[in-house]
C-alpha cells in the first residue's frame, strides 16, 4: 500500500500527465492500485518503431519517490523482453542512483530515448530495422488480442465476446501481455483496444494470427476479368480471322467459273501466237 506521500505525489502526477503529456507518451495509475502505472509509447517519426503502439507498466514502491519503479514493457517490440523487467538507471535495479526529483514523465521520456538507443541491458534485446518495422506493424494486433490468443471474432464486439479475466488465464501476472486474449489491455486501455478492434476489421486481420485475411474472390477477381477478357479477345480475334477466311472462301467459291474460262482463254491465247511466230 502506498504511503500518504506516495499517494499523494502520484496523483499530482496523474493530473499533470493528463493535461500536458510529453509527445508519444501516455500513462495513468491503475483503477484498483495507485502504484500500478499502465503507459503506451508510441513510437516516434524516423525510427523502425514509427507508428507501433508500445504498452507497458511502472510498478512504484510504497515509498516513491525515494525508490524507483520496477519498469517492463509488454508489447513485442525487437527491442525488450517482454514482460521482463528493465535494467536502467531510472529503474528498480539502481535505486541509489534515483532521483526523488525525476517524475513520471521523466521516467517514461528515459524508456523512450532508452528504447530508441542500441544501449543493451538486462531485459534488452537486439534486433533488424526490419524485425522492429514488422513488429511495429502488428503492435495494435499484439496488444488487443494478447498475441492472438483471444477467442473474439472480427465482427463481434466486446460486449458479446465472453473471456475469462487476465488473473483466471495465467498464474504469472506479468504475462498478461501475452496469452491473456488481450483482457488486461482491454481494462487499462479501452478506447484505443476499441480503435485497435476497427483496425483490424478495416483490414481483414485475422485475430489468432495477426495476417491479413483476403476475402473469397479477392485476388481471384481481376485474375478471373482478365482471364475472361483474354478469353474474349481472342474468341473474337479467331471469329475475325474465320469471317475474314469465309470472305476469302466465298468469293472464290462464286467466280471459280470464270476463272477457269479466263484461265483456258489465255492457255488458247498464248497457243495461236506461239503458232503464228512458227
Amino acid at each position: 500500500m502506498a504511503t500518504k506521500a506516495a499517494h499523494k505525489r502520484l496523483l499530482r502526477e496523474h493530473q499533470t500527465l493528463s493535461t500536458n503529456p510529453p509527445p508519444f507518451i501516455s500513462a495513468h495509475p491503475s483503477e484498483h492500485n495507485i502504484l500500478e502505472w499502465h503507459y503506451i509509447l508510441t513510437g516516434p517519426p524516423q525510427t523502425p518503431y514509427e507508428g507501433g503502439q508500445y504498452w507497458g507498466t511502472l510498478v512504484f514502491p510504497p515509498d516513491y519517490p525515494f525508490a524507483p519503479p520496477a519498469i517492463r514493457m509488454h508489447t513485442q517490440s525487437g527491442r525488450f523482453r517482454c514482460n521482463e523487467r528493465l535494467c536502467l538507471s531510472i529503474s528498480d535495479f539502481h535505486p541509489k542512483s534515483f532521483n526523488p526529483a525525476w517524475e513520471v514523465s521523466t521516467i517514461l521520456l528515459g524508456v523512450q530515448s532508452f528504447m530508441t538507443s542500441e544501449e543493451m541491458t538486462t531485459g534488452s534485446i537486439g534486433g533488424s530495422d526490419a524485425q522492429r518495422r514488422e513488429f511495429a506493424r502488428q503492435t495494435r494486433w499484439y496488444n488487443s488480442t494478447g498475441n492472438g490468443s483471444t477467442t473474439r471474432k472480427l465482427g463481434e464486439s466486446a460486449a458479446q465476446h465472453t473471456a475469462k479475466p487476465a488473473a483466471q488465464q495465467s498464474s504469472n501476472k506479468w504475462s498478461f501481455g501475452g496469452r491473456d486474449g488481450g483482457a488486461k489491455f482491454r481494462e487499462e486501455w479501452p478506447e484505443l483496444d476499441e480503435e485497435n478492434w476497427k483496425s483490424m476489421e478495416a483490414e481483414n486481420i485475422d485475430p489468432q494470427t495477426g495476417k491479413s485475411v483476403k476475402s473469397p474472390g479477392d485476388g481471384q477477381g481481376s485474375h478471373s476479368a482478365e482471364a475472361t477478357k483474354s478469353a474474349t479477345g481472342s474468341q473474337t480475334g479467331a471469329r475475325e480471322v474465320h469471317a475474314a477466311g469465309q470472305a476469302g472462301q466465298g468469293w472464290l467459291g462464286r467466280n471459280w467459273g470464270k476463272m477457269a474460262i479466263a484461265a483456258v482463254f489465255l492457255y488458247v491465247l498464248a497457243a495461236r501466237l506461239l503458232s503464228d511466230v512458227n
